[in-house]
């Protein structure tokens, strides 16, 4: 058995199964691992308010849990409320993307404070395997925010932002975010963060570097750390834990770069593999789909 200090987890196909939710399972296997002094992270494009609930389920502000939020630009310690680390980008910069954002067909959205502004909540609609979505809707109740729209976003910025995210459908993204990053490409961090979004943060920003800057002066080791994803944006992460795992359904380059794969985050991949790492966690009694 591997002795693992730390668990790192992206949240969105993930840890929670397509229905938005934690199985009974990984749920489980997160908490007793906390009853065993493992420090638990959610590492994910999602702000702080769209991970409270997940981690007060999880009771991670009763064990120091650690949120890292908005792809690794500002870290939280569930327990004391402090923000351990965060990192934004100047106003200069975020009003340039949302200027030059105007020549693409995507929809960008920027939160501040209980709000998450749009330039208008009926353009709201993406495709993607098969179904119809309301993103702006998606976006704004992932994130506990109420909507405001602005006529023009470039205009109205006037405080610097943890990160600007765009949707659009994923062809289109494909075929243009090469274009859309351009400007930026050498002085800020531009990623795709699914199929459907690509977003920008401050230059250097990813999730290992949030991990690096926190986890590292608390004295935990990276050989100590396990980490589960499934998207471009958690490369990072994966492979500066000691132990890098995707999903069974994560991206392929994902899986390319990873040290496993596991099960998908249907089929309960992270109880599954951690069950094999912390020997006091034996949910493979259970059974596995």
């Amino acid at each position: 058995m591997t002795n693992i200090k730390v668990i790192i987890l992206d949240v969105d196909r993930t840890l929670t199964t397509s229905k938005n939710i934690v199985s009974e399972k990984t749920k489980d296997a997160l908490i007793k691992a906390q009853e065993l002094g493992i420090i638990l992270v959610l590492a994910s494009g999602r702000p702080i308010s769209g991970l409270m609930d997940l981690s007060r389920e999880l009771k991670m502000d009763k064990n120091h849990g650690l949120l890292v939020s908005f792809n690794g630009s500002k870290v939280f310690d569930c327990e004391t409320n402090e923000v351990l680390f965060n990192e934004t980008m100047s106003v200069e910069d975020g009003r340039a993307i949302l200027e030059h954002m105007k020549k693409f067909d995507v929809i960008p959205m920027i939160d501040k404070d209980d709000y998450m502004y749009v330039t208008d909540v009926f353009n709201n609609e993406i495709h993607f395997n098969g179904q119809t979505w309301n993103i702006v809707q998606y976006e704004s109740r992932g994130g506990k925010f109420k909507l405001c729209e602005k006529d023009d976003l470039a205009a109205f910025l006037d405080y610097p932002l943890n990160k600007i995210l765009t949707a659009g459908e994923p062809e289109y993204l494909q075929e243009n975010y090469k274009e859309m990053m351009a400007p930026f490409k050498d002085t800020l961090s531009c990623m795709f963060t699914a199929p459907f979004y690509f977003e920008f943060t401050a230059n250097g920003i990813d999730k290992a570097k949030a991990l690096d800057s926190v986890l590292i002066p608390m004295g935990y080791k990276r050989e100590e750390m396990i980490a589960f994803g499934d998207g471009h944006n958690d490369a990072s992460m994966l492979k500066y834990a000691g132990i890098g795992v995707a999903m069974g359904n994560a991206v392929d380059d994902l899986k390319a770069i990873a040290d496993e794969v596991t099960l998908s985050n249907e089929e309960d991949g992270i109880a599954y593999t951690l069950s094999k790492y912390i020997k006091d966690i034996n949910v493979l009694d259970y059974c596995f789909n």
